[in-house]
């Protein structure tokens, strides 16, 4: 693993955050210090008078001490919905630049920072960027969360020919089941090896409620 990376995923709701969280456990258990990054969050609760967001808040608890919730989110929505649409209703606008001057200064405090994306690698930001951009602008290794379900095979195989075609390093995929009725998920996952062109970093079993330090022992420190 590199001193950094880039967490995208086939669609929504696959797991990105689960993977991001345990990648970033992973480099603490080697004694690297580590941070997870969730630059935009959409969809909020309201806890104890402040609006708070379950990613954001998961991957502040796998990061190193010391670390607080303005040092990993730069963009927070309260509407569960694509983060362009949730910024315009807001009356704000994302910009790559900001993020990328609040993961600089994040990596002035750790050794490594695995950013998360949210919905696919291609989700708008706003009129002209997307996150793809934003994971050029970084400069990170991509890992793609593939949501082991009908269609993942054609959403892991766009995304990994999109990552390559703008020059990022496709570092590795992780296969996320989520859902235990999926039809031929053995022979989905073996075409997935066959096809990929990058290593498989783990397998994440079908289990509600797994915890990301569970899940960081099932991938490479």
């Amino acid at each position: 693993m590199t001193r950094g990376l880039f967490v995208t995923g086939t669609d929504t709701e696959v797991g990105k955050t689960l993977v991001a969280a345990a990648l970033v456990h992973a480099y603490r258990r080697t004694g690297i210090t580590a941070a997870g990054m969730k630059p935009i969050a959409a969809g909020c609760q309201a806890i104890d008078g402040k609006w708070r967001n379950e990613d954001v808040d998961a991957m502040l608890d796998a990061s190193s001490p010391g670390i607080v919730v303005d040092d990993i989110n730069v963009h927070l929505y309260r509407e569960p919905i694509a983060p362009h649409i949730a910024a315009a209703r807001s009356g704000t606008q994302i910009d790559i630049p900001s993020i990328v001057a609040r993961h600089a200064r994040l990596a002035g405090k750790v050794d490594a920072v695995v950013v998360e994306g949210a919905g696919g690698f291609l989700v708008p930001l706003n009129e002209h960027d997307t996150f793809a951009d934003l994971a050029i602008a970084l400069g990170l290794p991509v890992v793609l969360t593939v949501g082991m379900r009908l269609g993942c095979i054609n959403h892991a195989l766009l995304t990994q020919e999109t990552v390559v075609a703008r020059g990022l390093p496709f570092a590795g995929w992780v296969a996320n089941r989520v859902t235990p009725q999926m039809d031929a998920y053995d022979e989905n996952l073996a075409t997935l090896h066959a096809l990929l062109r990058a290593p498989c970093l783990g397998v994440i079993p079908h289990q509600p409620g797994i915890d990301p330090r569970t899940v960081s022992l099932r991938l490479p420190a």
